[in-house]
């Protein structure tokens, strides 16, 4: 009993040591820029829009609650610099490389550092007055913000869209599937705080 809880601590204490060092912290960046490249290949073309559902949203907000601002911001980037040198991390649906980064995705893409930084800022704050998954859900909602102004905003720039065009392809479908991204990532995001309390 006492070897494994041991064992246990220490593995707690390596994670924590990863985050600290330099080194540990460049390992967690592209770590984290490969695991949003993977939800962004789980995805759902849609006829009413050129913008897929995928799961990319629940990536970039665990990320930045996971990792914090700094960390989670610098991952998107390198995110978007792997995307702009052509490596296959978007969409399977896209063309991929620096068009992609300018086609109707692009305002949801470039958000997603801001994103990252808003939930892993958010998400520190609201723990000292709440539990974790509480905390989780109010820094995913605030993180989603920005995904979906930006994303909306440059897709009616691009394509001269009214409002409701806007509301209709931009915004309203990915509602649902939202609302469960944040709960799950909130969820997730609370589990990880008491394993490594535990």
């Amino acid at each position: 009993m006492q070897s494994a809880t041991s064992s246990q601590l220490g593995l707690t204490h390596r994670t924590g040591s990863l985050q600290e060092s330099l080194s540990g912290k460049v390992i967690l960046t592209i770590a984290a820029s490969a695991f949003v490249a993977i939800c962004a290949h789980i995805s759902l073309p849609l006829p009413f829009t050129p913008v897929p559902l995928t799961l990319q949203n629940f990536a970039v907000i665990l990320v930045g609650m996971l990792l914090g601002p700094v960390a989670g911001f610098s991952a998107m980037v390198l995110y978007l610099a792997e995307g702009a040198m052509g490596l296959p991390v978007f969409t399977p649906h896209s063309i991929g490389g620096i068009a992609h980064l300018l086609g109707p995705n692009a305002g949801y893409l470039f958000s997603y550092p801001l994103a990252a930084a808003t939930a892993g800022w958010a998400v520190r704050a609201m723990q000292r007055i709440t539990t974790p998954f509480r905390a989780g859900l109010v820094a995913a909602t605030l993180a989603s913000a920005p995904i979906f102004i930006f994303g909306a905003g440059w897709l009616a720039h691009l394509l001269h869209t009214s409002a409701a065009a806007t509301w209709t392809m931009a915004i309203a479908p990915f509602l649902p599937g939202e609302i469960v991204k944040i709960t799950a990532a909130a969820g997730i995001f609370s589990s990880i705080k008491r394993w490594r309390k535990s």
